[in-house]
């Protein structure tokens, strides 16, 4: 046998009084690969403590619920001005498709005068909680990749997402749940689950989903027929084993699955207590516009403010469904009624429960809509508006965000012509409020330091209290 193994793999690994048993002490406490979700200090104060992100996957149209343009409808049926349009190339539209005005009234709320088309007027009661920015933009015009560049700053899979990052940088304050919860409603998402991965980040700092249904995370039930006594000494000897195996060989991938089990064992009894809402007012489902039992948004928009009151970081809830290329006002009215009165409702609720100060809440989609219609009778199409990277709206709320309306489009809405804020720029103003200097938010990875905004990005410090 190897000199090396005997003296110091062998003694400390296999010896009764050794390594082995030590790390299955310290291991199998609550602190497991939880070393690596322990509280940790920001780089600076941060202004949030927990990030809600509302993800309106497939890109809601600015055009008809925040962005009005009477020019467009002074146009319609006819083409944009080639001086606007330039080389610009679109999936299903050519660029000289007509014009297609807003389909709806806006009407502006509150002190900020903010500006909402009719479909989004149960927001007029936070229109005073409300930073709406109408310059962001984009690199990618297609869903899949454009989802990816919002949610880890690169257009394809393999990069950690904020959520991860977030975790990376901060650590849990809950050994009870999750630090990062994703949820889903409406049809499936483009990006699919890599929109919530850790990338080359340990998978410790992966999304955990939780799915509709009676039983929302996977394999957490214990089977018929299988004990909790036989349950603990299942798990028990399983991480008697990986402690071993770590000991050895010090994988981050051992300790998150030793911190898996851990996290199971604890899930099987905080989880059900989480999803119950009987304890919720009447007043407070009649506010969200749910129920207590059925799966929806709005289920899901109440279920993260009991997250955030138990101390989980960060949530990720997706309503896909807003592709509108065919019948954009049709489309639009469908998902603002699944998700408009819940969005102002989880403000609220967020702000009467003394947690909007510390509680970022994010709303938006992966780009925009074209101010030119899409019609194609072969596809069955008509009424629609194309992807439109150019120039799309994102609101955020709360955790030290300066409420009113920040950045202007032309008179077509198709080009930013005040205060642009890309991708990266939104990416490092949520690290910012978070606490986090996004150059210094770093990883090392295949020889070289990653960070979630690449090497570009500033923090656009008018969007800050």
């Amino acid at each position: 046998m190897n000199q090396g193994l005997i003296s110091r793999r062998y003694f400390l690994g296999e010896c009764g009084i050794g390594l082995g048993k030590i790390a299955a002490a310290s291991l199998l406490s609550n602190n497991l690969a939880g070393r690596s979700l322990e509280p940790k200090p920001a780089h600076s104060q941060p202004k949030a403590k927990a990030v809600i992100h509302l993800f309106m996957a497939g890109a809601p149209s600015q055009l008809e619920l925040f962005d009005p343009k009477p020019q467009l409808s002074k146009l319609e049926g006819s083409p944009l001005p080639k001086s606007i349009i330039g080389d610009q190339r679109y999936a299903f539209i050519q660029p000289d498709a007509a014009v297609l005005g807003p389909q709806f009234e806006f009407k502006a709320y509150g002190e900020t005068r903010a500006t909402f088309g009719s479909p989004l007027t149960p927001l007029g009661a936070v229109a005073d909680d409300l930073c709406i920015i109408k310059s962001c933009t984009t690199d990618q015009f297609n869903h899949a990749p454009a989802q990816l560049f919002l949610n880890s700053g690169f257009s394809q899979p393999g990069r950690p997402c904020l959520g991860s990052w977030t975790l990376y940088g901060l650590g849990s304050e809950t050994e009870d749940l999750p630090a990062f919860v994703v949820m889903s409603t409406g049809g499936g998402l483009s990006g699919g689950s890599a929109l919530w991965s850790s990338g080359f980040l340990p998978t410790t700092y992966t999304g955990v989903q939780f799915r509709k249904g009676k039983d929302p995370i996977l394999n957490l039930s214990t089977p018929d027929g299988f004990s909790s006594d036989l349950q603990k000494d299942t798990f028990k000897l399983v991480n008697q084993l990986n402690a071993k195996r770590h000991a050895l060989i010090n994988d981050d991938e051992i300790a998150t699955r030793m911190a898996s089990y851990e996290m199971a064992a604890r899930l099987q009894s905080s989880a059900p207590e989480l999803m119950d809402l009987k304890e919720e007012s009447n007043e407070t489902i009649n506010l969200y516009g749910c129920n207590r039992d059925k799966h929806s948004f709005a289920r899901a928009c109440l279920l993260a403010r009991r997250m955030v009151q138990r101390g989980v970081r960060f949530i990720n809830i997706y309503h896909s469904g807003w592709d509108a290329h065919s019948n954009v006002k049709g489309s639009t009215e469908n998902n603002c009624k699944q998700t408009a009165q819940a969005t102002a409702a989880l403000i609220q609720d967020l702000k009467r429960h003394g947690l909007l100060d510390e509680t970022l809440v994010v709303w938006g989609g992966e780009f925009g809509r074209t101010p030119m219609v899409e019609t194609n009778p072969a596809l069955g199409r008509k009424a629609g508006r194309d992807h439109h990277p150019q120039a799309f709206t994102t609101l955020m709320a709360g955790g030290g965000t300066k409420p009113g309306t920040y950045g202007e489009t032309d008179d077509f809405g198709f080009h930013i012509t005040k205060n642009k804020v890309h991708v990266h720029d939104l990416q490092a103003t949520i690290l910012h409020l978070l606490g986090f200097d996004h150059e210094r938010l770093t990883f090392r990875h295949a020889g070289r330091d990653f960070r979630l905004t690449d090497v570009h990005g500033h923090v656009v410090k008018d969007l800050l209290i």
